[in-house]
């Protein structure tokens, strides 16, 4: 192994310079333990807040510009109240103040008592005649508790296929597994992967978690038959040879054992779309797109623009030629009426997918569902699409967002997204995130958020350097957590935070504090502070989704059989000796199996007397999760057939074929829809959830 760089010290200005811009000077992968940034990190990073430290000479300069920035400033760019109480930042202003405060509904206030939810805009004018113009945020104090307690499905929509769907899970099946699930199996919701807008090209990253845009959803998962349009295209030959292609895609992966081909999905659905768009609107129809259209209003446009001109000139916006690289020049200006047509039909496309998750929703709201439809937020976009250019100036440039290397990752991670300058967002008074959580909230029940911890702090990595040679960056996690309890319960919505992994001491705690529910998976629940062993249900935390497993983890099944540990060692992703590996995860399971048998949770199936000694313990496992005190109880999906793969296996890319697995069984052959829905081992590991629930 190569031995790590040496960290060149930090000088005391340095050191104070960072502080002041929230940038940290090290990081504690344990209590006990304290690790030094380096100098390069630290330069790079306020480089990147645009602040100039490339010499002494000029990091003593923008201390001492910072410093007296600070004690002059009357208020923050950004200033955070809750409902029911004065902003403290209001309280430290100089006695005879005057305030002048206007609403979001237009209203002009000389007080902050009392004050409307809302992002609004204040001025104050201190006795001494200095002035300052603020956003000021004010949220519920926190969000309410979801409408009972719960269970659902966890799914990759992908992975998902119906025999009406065209090569993989689409919105048309969301739709369908949310009101059979909510009528048939009791269930209070669905959770899906991220459906943000991808980067196109040929191989498409099948990543989720690397979308062009988190604003705007990707029409891939749209369900052409049930667009009301495509019943009037009148080329009804071409449209039975688009049928035909879509067969031989679903037939290719349910019966031939080929991999979901999103390239393949997509040019055909292209294909398919643009027929479609041939149709005129009805009226009615036609004034719902104008609102649409007027309500996301430049965001959409920019969208639009930006896919329109990949067209031409490849997804990689940092190629383009230069006057196009920004959004807002002439010669984009004049690129996207020439490219009008093509910017229409990437406006319809977003819209028609819209359309189609608010029926999903609405589909398992009639079903029953308390919660619904919930959705996940990826923590990043990509650095070549559509938000990263149409929003660079939120973005951080020259830099990434990972994780520095912890117990489980010696290397720490790289994940390739740019990270969002808080000092932007606060200047803008977290415009962009508030825009981007009203859109997802359109059509959610429930948003999950991924890396929840983002919101307090993010590891930037500078391009170029291993993900050891950065820094943590903070944020104003009180404006961040404002702005989302603020949409949150303007929707009505449940919000589960990602906060699996290291977690900042607090963080937890802040996040229960504003109704922010957490994630608990059941086999990282030990008595970490204590002697290690597997945490009895009780001592469980209530506010959290629980889980027996997530998308990233090996299936239940593959777990309590060690096959996991298998797989890692076909492709060399094992750091310790297979025997060692096998021992340690045997040892795990019989742990976790012991406290099932001591709690009388081991009981067999609802089967019968045939069924397998591994259904008996998946059952087990979910009867557990049921002793817990968590609101919401989650059930992946494949767990219900006995699939043995995971849908993505971290550190890996070619390796393994993450992202495109359909649903199989414990043979791996695909189970479709309409086979979940009927096949006995999903009914009785449901049936169990049902009746421990409602016992």
């Amino acid at each position: 192994m190569t031995a790590p760089r040496p960290v060149e010290p930090l000088t005391e200005d340095l050191s104070r310079l960072a502080a002041l811009y929230g940038v940290s000077t090290s990081y504690s992968p344990s209590p006990d333990r304290t690790v030094p940034a380096s100098a390069t990190a630290v330069t790079r990073t306020l480089t990147a807040l645009g602040v100039a430290a490339d010499s002494p000479e000029a990091v003593r300069a923008a201390r001492t510009a910072r410093e007296a920035g600070l004690r002059g400033r009357l208020l923050p760019p950004t200033v955070v109240g809750w409902s029911g109480s004065t902003p403290e930042a209001l309280d430290a202003l100089p006695a005879g103040t005057r305030l002048s405060i206007t609403t979001e509904q237009g209203e002009t206030r000389a007080a902050a008592d009392q004050l409307p939810p809302g992002v609004h805009r204040l001025a104050a004018t201190a006795p001494d005649g200095r002035t300052a113009d603020a956003h000021l945020i004010v949220a519920p104090p926190r969000l309410p508790a979801p409408p009972g307690r719960s269970y659902g499905l966890l799914v990759q929509l992908y992975s998902l296929l119906s025999r009406r769907s065209w090569g993989m899970g689409d919105l048309g099946d969301l739709a369908e597994l949310a009101s059979w699930a909510g009528r048939a199996l009791g269930a209070g919701f669905v959770q899906v992967n991220p459906l943000h807008a991808a980067v196109p090209g040929a191989p498409t990253d099948p990543s989720p978690y690397r979308p062009s845009s988190r604003r705007f959803p990707d029409p891939v998962h749209l369900r052409v038959a049930d667009i009301p349009e495509y019943a009037h295209v009148e080329d009804r030959e071409r449209v039975r040879a688009l049928l035909e292609r879509a067969d031989g895609l679903r037939a290719s992966v349910l019966e031939k054992s080929a991999l979901i081909d999103r390239d393949a999905v997509w040019e055909l659905k292209r294909e398919a779309l643009e027929l479609v768009r041939a149709v005129p609107l009805g009226p009615g129809r036609r004034a719902a797109y104008g609102d649409y259209l007027a309500e996301q209003d430049e965001a959409l446009e920019d969208h639009a623009t930006w896919y329109a001109l990949a067209e031409v000139h490849g997804s990689d916006w940092h190629r383009w030629p230069a006057g196009l690289r920004d959004p807002r020049s002439a010669e984009t200006a004049r690129a996207r009426e020439e490219l009008m047509d093509h910017v229409d039909f990437y406006c319809r496309l977003a819209w028609l997918t819209d359309t189609q998750l608010t029926a999903a929703q609405r589909a398992a709201r009639e079903a029953g569902m308390p919660v619904g439809i919930v959705h996940d937020l990826a923590v990043g976009v990509h650095p070549e699409g559509a938000d990263a250019w149409a929003q660079q100036e939120y973005f951080a440039a020259g830099m990434s967002v990972g994780a520095p290397p912890d117990a489980f990752n010696a290397r720490g991670q790289d994940w390739g997204l740019p990270p969002w300058r808080p000092d932007r967002l606060a200047e803008s008074g977290y415009a962009p995130f508030q825009h981007l959580l009203r859109a997802l909230f359109r059509y959610a029940g429930a948003l999950r958020i991924d890396h929840v911890m983002g919101l307090f702090r993010l590891w930037w990595v500078p391009l170029g350097e291993a993900p050891t040679d950065g820094t943590y960056v903070h944020y104003d996690a009180e404006a961040m957590l404002a702005v989302l309890v603020l949409e949150a319960w303007r929707a009505g919505a449940v919000v589960i935070g990602e906060d699996l992994g290291t977690v900042e001491p607090g963080v937890r705690e802040t996040l229960r504090e504003r109704g922010v529910l957490g994630t608990s998976v059941l086999w990282f629940e030990r008595d970490w502070e204590g002697d290690g062993r597997p945490l009895a249900p009780d001592r469980w935390r209530a506010d959290c989704l629980a889980t027996a497993t997530t998308h990233d983890l090996p299936s239940t099944a593959a777990r309590l059989t060690g096959e996991h540990v298998e797989l890692r060692d076909s492709l060399g992703l094992l750091t310790r000796p297979l025997e060692e590996e096998r021992a340690e995860a045997a040892a795990d399971t019989a742990e976790w199996l012991g406290l099932l048998t001591r709690l009388g949770l081991l009981q067999g199936t609802g089967g019968g007397s045939d069924a397998s000694s591994e259904e008996a313990e998946i059952q087990a496992v979910h009867r557990f999760l049921l002793r817990t005190p968590a609101r919401m109880l989650g059930i992946w999906l494949p767990d219900g057939v006995g699939d043995r793969r995971p849908q993505n296996l971290p550190g890996t890319w070619d390796q393994y074929p993450n992202w495109r697995l359909p649903i199989a069984d414990a043979e791996g052959r695909p189970v479709t829809l309409e086979e979940l829905a009927g096949s006995p081992r999903l009914h009785a590991l449901m049936e169990v959830l049902r009746e421990s629930a409602e016992g």
